[in-house]
Formats: structure tokens, C-alpha cells, sequence
């Protein structure tokens, strides 16, 4: 049986490995799951994506599963009882700011901006760059593009959202791929 060449990032654990074979780079759409990404990729700030990846669950049941209208109203019980939670990071800031960004989330799908989707995925014309890296070492950690898109994101009043974790959020969304040349994520496209 032939082994399949992947990017070198999830080394052999079983879920980095699954993550990446079948949700890293692909386009996602649904404004839901763009809004639970965008949460995820917040709460990595300082860790691993392993660690946030092995508690993906525990964030989904922490968070009434991604719910942004029963997040934005998150009262002092709420905090609480997510700042006593294992599953997720209890980190106080983190917690405060998944509440701010489903706010801000609703804010853009209340007030005719359209759909979270469109605010962005406009910043690549709803079209995933392709890169050509054969190294990580070439991967940036940010562009010009998650520069803009974090910008949008603080003025729409999200947090946690600086243009290095926006890079990895555009890569996990499917925005940008960069899956290593070789990557037999890559031969798919």
C-alpha cells in the first residue's frame, strides 16, 4: 500500500493527521462554522493548534455548539462556568473574547452587511490562493491580505483577531492553501 506524502505539521498525531487531511485549506462557507473557526483560532494565541485541536469538542459543547446568539448574550454565570471548564482554555480574555466575537458576528449578519462569508472571503475575491511553498519555513506568517482582513475584523469589533492569527484562520478556512507541493491535499486541486 502506497503512503500518502502530507504536509510535515501533524506528525503522526491521529487527529493533527485527520484535521489535516479532510478540513485544513479546504473553503468553508457556512457562517457558522467560519465564526467557530474564527473563535478556535483565537483561543490558540500562544499554544499549539494541537492543543485547541484536541479540544475542539469541549469548546463545540462549551458553546451551546457555536450558537452566536446564546454566545453574545454570555452572562457572568456563563463566564464562570466556562472559566471551571476542561474542555476548553480557561483563560479569561480568550472566554471574554469568543463572547465579543459572536456580538460582532451578529452585528454583521444583523445590520445588512450580508452574510459573515462574504465579509471574508471578500478579501480574496471568494477565490482560494494557491501558494507553491516546498517548505514551511517558506510560509508567512501574515500578508497583506490577513493584514486588511484583521483590520476589518477590529473594526467590526471582533478581538483576538491580529494578522498572524488571521493568517491561520484564511489557512484553516480554505482561503489561502498552502498545503506543501507534494501534499496530496495539493494534488486535488
Amino acid at each position: 500500500m502506497k503512503q500518502l506524502i502530507r504536509c510535515p505539521w501533524p506528525g503522526d498525531d491521529a487527529l493533527m493527521v485527520q484535521y489535516h487531511d479532510t478540513i485544513w485549506g479546504t473553503p468553508e462557507h457556512d457562517d457558522r462554522k467560519l465564526l467557530a473557526k474564527l473563535i478556535l483560532d483565537g483561543a490558540q494565541a500562544g499554544l499549539s493548534w494541537k492543543t485547541i485541536l484536541h479540544r475542539s469538542d469541549g469548546y463545540r459543547k462549551a458553546f451551546d455548539n457555536w450558537n452566536a446568539e446564546k454566545i453574545a448574550r454570555y452572562g457572568k454565570k456563563d463566564v464562570a462556568r466556562l472559566l471551571n471548564d476542561p474542555g476548553i482554555i480557561r483563560n479569561r480574555a480568550k472566554v471574554a473574547s469568543a463572547i465579543k466575537n459572536a456580538q460582532a458576528w451578529l452585528g454583521i449578519m444583523e445590520c445588512g452587511k450580508g452574510s459573515f462569508n462574504d465579509f471574508t472571503w471578500k478579501h480574496v475575491d471568494h477565490k482560494t490562493i494557491v501558494n507553491h511553498w516546498k517548505d514551511l519555513k517558506q510560509l508567512p506568517a501574515s500578508t497583506p491580505i490577513s493584514n486588511a482582513l484583521s483590520k476589518d475584523l477590529q473594526k467590526a469589533g471582533f478581538s483576538f483577531v491580529g494578522t498572524t492569527i488571521v493568517y491561520a484562520y484564511m489557512q484553516a478556512i480554505g482561503m489561502v492553501d498552502d498545503h506543501m507541493v507534494g501534499c496530496f491535499r495539493k494534488a486535488k486541486r
